[in-house]
C-alpha cells in the first residue's frame, strides 16, 4: 500500500518535533497506522536546526502545500488566526485532511472550519491544540463517551502555572518571575494570552465543546489574569489550607454552561493542587467515571509533536472509514450539537476568597460579617492578622460559601463604601473539586 503523504506547515519548535518523531519512529508509526507516513513537502521560512529535513523538498509558500496535488494531509503548525485560517481552509477545499496544534483558530474559527471539513468529507484533528503531549481531548471524546460530563477544571497554561509555582515555593514577586520566565523562553516578549488566561480561555472553549456538546464560543469565556495577585494573598492562601492556581473551569448547570478562566484557591491536599512548574493537568468530573485527571506537559517540542502524530495516525486509520461513521469533531453529533447557553459570570456560583484592610477599630469585623449575612453570603472561615506596622492596617481574610458571582459584587461594593475599609477588597475564586 503507497504512504500517505504528509505536508508540515510551519518548521518551528512543534514543526520540527513532528518531523523528527515521524523520522525516528517510522517504522513503529507505520505498523500503528497501517500503513507508511511520508514527510513530502515542508513549507517554512528558514530551517531549523534541530531537524535535519534532508531531500525532503522545501518552500517559503504555505499555500504551495495547500494546493499540491500529491499531499494527503496538511500539519498546520504556523500558529494564529490569519493567515493559518486561509491555510486550513484551501486545505479543506482541495480534500486535503488536516492536523492542527492550533488552538486560537479552532476555538475562534473552528464552527466554520468542522463545517467545511464536514461538507468536503476530510477530518480536522486538533488534539495537539489542548495540553500539549497530554491526549486530553481523545479521552474526552472517547474515552469518556460513555458519560454525562459534570465539569471539568484545567492548569492549561504552563506559564502562568510557574509564575504562581515559583511565587509560592520561593516568595517572589509576579513581575520578577515573569521576567524569568521569558528569559526561559516560557514567556512571550509579550505574555498578555498567558498571564491574562487568553491561552487557557482558548483551550477551555475547545475542552467546554467536546465534554457538553456545545458549539465553540470563544468570546462567551470569561478571563481574569494573575498579574494582579501578590504573594501576601499566595501565602494567606497557602495558610488556609489552599493553593492558588490560574484555573480553567467548565461547569454545566440547569441554567447553562460556566466557562472562565481566572486565580483560584483549591484545596492544598487535591492532586491538581500540587501540579508545579510549567507542567498541566486538566481533572474531568463525570457522571459515570467520577472524577479522572490527566497530567503531563503541556508544551514542548516533541510533547506536543506526541499529540500531532498521534493525530496523524489516527487520520490515517479513519481514511477508509465512511466520514458519517467516523469520530465527530467535537464528540457529538453535529445535528445533536446543545443550545444550552454559556452563563455570564455575574450568574455563575463558586466560593470566595477575601482580604480586606481595615483600621484598627473596634466593631470592624461585625460590620463585615452583617454585610455578608444580609445578602445570604455565610462565612466558612476567618483569619485576622497583626496590624501591619508600615501603615498599620489589619488584614482580615475570610472564606466564604458558595454564591452568586453578583451577590459578592454587591456585598464587595458595601464593604469598600465602609470608612473602616481602606483600598480595593481582593477577591479570589474558590473551588473544592470534590
Amino acid at each position: 500500500m503507497n504512504p500517505v503523504k504528509v505536508g508540515i506547515c510551519g518548521l518551528g519548535t512543534v514543526g520540527g518535533g513532528t518531523f523528527n518523531v515521524l523520522k525516528r519512529n517510522a517504522e513503529e508509526i507505520a505498523r500503528r497506522a497501517g500503513r507508511g507516513i511520508e514527510v513530502a513537502q515542508i513549507a517554512a521560512r528558514r530551517p531549523n536546526p534541530k531537524c535535519e529535513t534532508g531531500s525532503t523538498p522545501i518552500t517559503a509558500d504555505i499555500f504551495d502545500v495547500a494546493n499540491n496535488p500529491e499531499i494527503d494531509v496538511v500539519i498546520e503548525l504556523i500558529g494564529g488566526y490569519t493567515l493559518a485560517h486561509e491555510l486550513v481552509l484551501k486545505a479543506i477545499e482541495n480534500g486535503k485532511h488536516v492536523v492542527t496544534a492550533n488552538k486560537a483558530l479552532i476555538a475562534v474559527h473552528g464552527n466554520e472550519i468542522f463545517a467545511k471539513a464536514r461538507e468536503k468529507g476530510v477530518i480536522v484533528a486538533f488534539e495537539a491544540a489542548v495540553a500539549g503531549g497530554i491526549p486530553v481531548i481523545k479521552a474526552i471524546r472517547e474515552g469518556l463517551a460513555a458519560n454525562r460530563i459534570n465539569w471539568l477544571a484545567g492548569i492549561i497554561n504552563g506559564t502562568g502555572n510557574f509564575i504562581l509555582t515559583e511565587m509560592r515555593e520561593k516568595g517572589r514577586a509576579f513581575a520578577d518571575v515573569l521576567k524569568e520566565a521569558q528569559a526561559l523562553g516560557y514567556a512571550e516578549a509579550d505574555p498578555t494570552f498567558d498571564v491574562e488566561g487568553i491561552d487557557a480561555a482558548h483551550k477551555l472553549t475547545i475542552l467546554a465543546s467536546i465534554a457538553f456538546g456545545i458549539p465553540l464560543q470563544f468570546d462567551k469565556a470569561y478571563t481574569e489574569g494573575i498579574t494582579q495577585l501578590t504573594t501576601a494573598d499566595v501565602n494567606y492562601a497557602e495558610a488556609l489550607g489552599y493553593r492558588i492556581k490560574h484555573l480553567g473551569v467548565a461547569r454545566r448547570t440547569d441554567k447553562g454552561i460556566e466557562l472562565r478562566v481566572h486565580p483560584t484557591l483549591i484545596p492544598a491536599d487535591r492532586l491538581i493542587a500540587n501540579v508545579n512548574g510549567v507542567m498541566n493537568a486538566v481533572m474531568v468530573n463525570g457522571d459515570a467515571a467520577g472524577s479522572t485527571l490527566f497530567y503531563g506537559a503541556g508544551a514542548g517540542m516533541e510533547p506536543t509533536a506526541s499529540s500531532v502524530v498521534a493525530d496523524l495516525v489516527d487520520v490515517v486509520r479513519a481514511t477508509t472509514a465512511d466520514p458519517e461513521n467516523r469520530v465527530p469533531h467535537l464528540a457529538f453529533q453535529p445535528d445533536s450539537l446543545s443550545d444550552h447557553p454559556i452563563l455570564p459570570i455575574d450568574a455563575c456560583e463558586s466560593a470566595y476568597y477575601l482580604r480586606i484592610q481595615a483600621k484598627d477599630h473596634p466593631g470592624v469585623l461585625a460590620q463585615v460579617a452583617t454585610i455578608l449575612s444580609e445578602r445570604g453570603i455565610n462565612i466558612e472561615s476567618i483569619m485576622q492578622m497583626e496590624v501591619e506596622e508600615h501603615d498599620g492596617l489589619v488584614p482580615m481574610i475570610l472564606v466564604t460559601h458558595r454564591v452568586l458571582e453578583s451577590r459578592i459584587i454587591e456585598a464587595i461594593a458595601a464593604l469598600e463604601a465602609l470608612d473602616d475599609v481602606v483600598g480595593n477588597v481582593v477577591r479570589i475564586r474558590v473551588e473544592q473539586l470534590n
